[in-house]
């Protein structure tokens, strides 16, 4: 595939150039396109670099990418047709229409109405410590194990970390959204110093939000090793629980070290993940919450 403009840098931190994107993509396609194909897609695109605001493309509109798959507009009615990215053609077709960030659905494609894992964003306000996060997510990663449900774990790429819960797609997004919207509101009745249950840079100054909004319908979330378009391209990397401790940022991999990091790691700590299909009916039992 052809790559115009392929020198033109993209992140002015790290100097990486559109070429050095497409060459990241390229090394990581095998594991990343699990995590894309099946689901429908949100692309950030950058065409201006990392520095200047890009935007979310949901939708193919008058360009479409090449490999690039259409969804039956169908199979969300009111909305135009949902994209996949199934292929290396159409990941590296993405980056040849500078997109740096891939988000997916919580659903997949064939059962787009009921999502098939719910994710906890941890996102940080202003005054809290890398220290405090990690403590966080282990704060959240109990309360979803004293609900019997198992949880994994990712960078976010950027400031904060992701809690993901495999779920057995049996309940709306309704249902899912209101679930994890009760999961925040006790961590922050629980924990009132340390999460706050409600949006905004002034509410969570010196706490954890923990945004559950993302599990609503047509919401996504960045995908597992998917960049990040911000400065210092940092990677949204899987992790084990038992790697949080010696975690030392969000960003802790990015463009210039994840494929080393990849390469070296002893496993995948996200090898079982999708094996598992968890019930929402105990657990919401144990959390006293009833969908509407």
């Amino acid at each position: 595939m052809k790559l115009t403009h392929a020198e033109r840098v993209v992140d002015a931190r790290s100097g990486a150039t559109k070429f050095d994107v497409a060459r990241y993509y390229e090394g990581v396609a095998d594991l990343l396109l699990p995590q894309l194909k099946g689901r429908p897609v949100a692309l950030l695109r950058a065409p201006e670099g990392v520095d200047e605001p890009g935007f979310f493309q949901k939708h193919a509109g008058k360009t479409p990418f090449p490999g690039m798959r259409e969804l039956d507009a169908a199979l969300w009615p009111g909305h135009e047709a949902l994209l996949e990215v199934a292929t290396r053609t159409a990941l590296l077709g993405a980056v040849q229409m500078n997109t740096i960030e891939f988000h997916t659905w919580h659903s997949r494609i064939t059962n787009l109405g009921k999502p098939d894992r719910l994710v906890f964003d941890l996102d940080p306000g202003d005054g809290v410590s890398w220290a405090a996060v990690k403590e966080g997510a282990l704060i959240v990663r109990d309360l979803l194990q004293g609900l019997q449900l198992w949880s994994w774990l990712k960078t976010s790429g950027g400031r904060g970390l992701h809690v993901i819960v495999p779920l057995a797609a049996r309940w709306p997004f309704d249902t899912v959204r209101g679930f994890s919207q009760a999961v925040v509101q006790r961590l922050a009745a629980d924990h009132p110093q340390r999460f706050v249950a409600k949006s905004g840079p002034t509410n969570r100054v010196g706490r954890i939000y923990v945004d559950y909004q993302r599990n609503g319908e047509g919401a996504t979330t960045v995908a597992a090793f998917s960049l990040r378009a911000r400065p210092g391209l940092g990677v949204a990397m899987p992790l084990a629980w038992d790697d949080l401790a010696a975690l030392e940022g969000a960003a802790q991999w990015h463009i210039a070290n994840a494929l080393d990091h990849l390469a070296s790691r002893p496993a995948d700590p996200w090898a079982d993940l999708g094996a598992h299909k968890q019930s929402l009916t105990t657990p919401m039992k144990a959390l006293g919450y009833r969908p509407g």
